[in-house]
């Protein structure tokens, strides 16, 4: 772990946490991908990435993540988050998720989010 990955996890954690598309995408490089392995196609570059993140929030207008598990590298973070909130059809979310970051140069190049699924198909189905 080094220093430098740990801040930009704190960083990069409370644009999430504050739900700010704007912010998570000042953290990522101009090319950086966010990937949430759902079906999705992966998000490239800030415009698409900053607009899944907004997609994101507008499914589920409260978002909470609670830390479950978090492991650092030089340039990496892996990340358990059980999240919680309140979908916008007004269904309870309740749903685990990891993410495999990895960093370059201080800032996030890619962002891979496993979900599970069946769970948040529920949640918004």
């Amino acid at each position: 772990m080094t220093t430098t990955t740990r801040e930009l996890f704190e960083r990069y954690h409370a644009c999430w946490a504050d739900r700010d598309p704007d912010r998570i995408v000042e953290l990522h490089s101009s090319d950086s991908i966010f990937h949430l392995h759902s079906g999705q196609e992966p998000a490239r570059g800030r415009d698409a990435i900053r607009a899944a993140a907004a997609s994101t929030f507008a499914l589920v207008p409260d978002l909470v993540f609670d830390l479950v598990s978090l492991r650092f590298g030089a340039d990496f973070w892996v990340v358990q988050w059980q999240l919680t909130g309140t979908s916008a059809s007004g269904k309870p979310v309740s749903v685990d998720l990891a993410d495999y970051v990895l960093v370059e140069d201080g800032e996030v190049v890619e962002k891979h989010s496993y979900v599970d699924g069946v769970a948040m198909q529920a949640a918004l189905g």
